[in-house]
């Protein structure tokens, strides 16, 4: 039995990468050899089992067990590519409000013991669904596209990571990483995107990887896997193998296509991570 390491993939903004993150991230660290739980948050509009290609093979899923219907280990689905990567799948037809916080507490408790980490893919906004997933975490993963919406969104996610999870009423700063995704170098120099730079100063958070615009990633979930799965070589997949050696502790430059400063990042005040 091991204790895990709980991560929260997380935004505020729908639609920036999340469960791609999720997905990748959890089939990287498989493929280091860690024993890894991928828990969709997601109730009511569940997407994780289709990028790993589980969908056909769920038959109970986190409301399930949250309300002691169905064990944990009846409802994780193992990965047919990677014996030590499972999924615990959202419900697809019940609301937010299915999930309780002791339920969430005993599941992400149980799921410590059996797993070497375990991976909470978010859902979007700054509901319930969203707080019950960052709670118990140990660690956040902050993904935003580089564009002004998705970086103020991502704002408002640090204040919550800093009152409303269970290492800040401990009295405590959960570590925190940003994952920049769907960047494109091209449009950053010409000022349509935020830089890098930008966007690590007005979050004032750590860069874990930056994940260019790929039409690799829509590939691979169309064909229902991660895309450090389906394609190593791709940009996209060593962006997120890269991001993963960081989140093994491993003190690895980022990879930044280059793009020039951007005049948004001053109408921004950052926040100490």
């Amino acid at each position: 039995m091991s204790n895990a390491t709980v991560v929260v993939v997380t935004s505020g903004k729908g639609g920036v990468g999340k469960t791609t993150t999720s997905a990748a991230v959890a089939s990287a660290l498989a493929k280091e050899g860690y024993q890894v739980c991928a828990v969709d948050f997601d109730v009511g509009l569940r997407n994780l089992d289709l990028i790993m290609g589980a969908e056909r093979r769920v038959v109970f899923d986190l409301v399930n067990v949250v309300r002691g219907e169905a064990s944990i280990k009846q409802a994780l689905v193992r990965d047919k590519k990677l014996n030590n990567l499972f999924l615990l799948p959202a419900s697809q037809t019940r609301d937010k409000d299915a999930l309780t916080e002791e339920g969430v507490e005993r599941v992400i408790g149980e799921l410590r013991m059996y797993f070497d980490w375990v991976i909470c893919d978010s859902p979007a906004g700054i509901e319930r669904g969203a707080t019950l997933a960052m709670r118990h975490a140990d660690e956040a993963i902050i993904v935003s596209n580089p564009e002004v919406s998705s970086v103020r969104d991502c704002d408002r996610i640090i204040g919550l990571l800093d009152a409303k999870t269970k290492i800040a009423e401990d009295g405590g700063r959960m570590p925190k990483h940003l994952m920049i995704t769907r960047y494109d170098s091209e449009r950053a120099k010409t000022g349509d995107m935020l830089a890098t730079d930008d966007v690590v100063d007005i979050l004032s958070v750590p860069l874990i990887g930056v994940v260019p615009e790929s039409r690799d990633v829509l590939k691979a979930s169309n064909v229902g896997l991660p895309i450090t799965l389906s394609d190593e070589n791709s940009p996209a997949a060593k962006a997120y193998m890269e991001a993963t050696r960081r989140l093994l502790g491993e003190d690895i430059p980022v990879t930044i296509p280059e793009g020039k400063k951007g005049l948004l990042g001053k109408f921004f005040r950052g926040r100490a991570a």
